[in-house]
């Protein structure tokens, strides 16, 4: 019996002390949308309810999850596990907005992004404008065009930010220096200088 409580104690320590848990106090959970849906059973409706969640570090990393359950907070739950175990990286200029222009479809749902000078905001409407806060994105324009529907939305956002490529990747695959893409990107922008 005098074993007990050691044990707890010491697993408590070991939980206090998990990585994980460390990592998952930084992230950054929103709430996009909440679906009720109704099921007509012999004693009447049944409801439960869907959620879309989007869950971010604000450094670069992104994910999205969807949940159901009879009960909201367990929804909420089931859809922040799936997004934290979905979360992708993306490359960010200045740690404040995307290197090129993207543009994403899934369905009937289209975006497109551009990167922005700095002080502009998010000048995002909804589901994009979630996603791109929690990947910690400051300056950013984008546009939503056809579906409005938030699962649609999100996913095609996460298709754009795929598509994103840092000058560094760009070199390595082209088999050139950084410094030959961020200079063709100087000419071409004509207003920012080599870095």
């Amino acid at each position: 019996m005098a074993r007990g409580p050691e044990n707890r104690e010491r697993r408590e320590r070991r939980d206090r002390n998990n990585p994980d848990d460390r990592a998952d106090s930084d992230i950054v959970e929103k709430l996009v949308y909440i679906n009720r849906v109704a099921a007509t059973v012999k004693g009447g409706r049944r409801f439960s309810f869907a959620a879309l969640m989007v869950v971010g570090d604000q450094k670069g990393r992104v994910g999205y999850g969807h949940g159901k359950a009879r009960e909201v907070p367990e929804a909420i739950r089931k859809a922040t596990e799936e997004a934290k175990k979905s979360m992708i990286r993306v490359p960010l200029r200045e740690s404040r907005t995307l290197h090129h222009d993207g543009a994403g479809r899934w369905g009937a749902g289209k975006i497109m992004m551009r990167a922005a000078p700095p002080g502009t905001g998010i000048i995002a409407g909804g589901p994009m404008r979630a996603v791109l806060e929690a990947l910690g994105v400051q300056d950013v324009v984008g546009k939503r065009m056809g579906s409005s529907n938030p699962y649609n939305m999100v996913r095609a956002t996460f298709e754009a930010l795929k598509q994103q490529a840092s000058p560094r990747q760009v070199a390595a695959k082209r088999g050139k220096k950084v410094s030959d893409i961020i200079g063709r990107r100087a000419d071409t922008a004509g207003a920012e200088a080599e870095a």
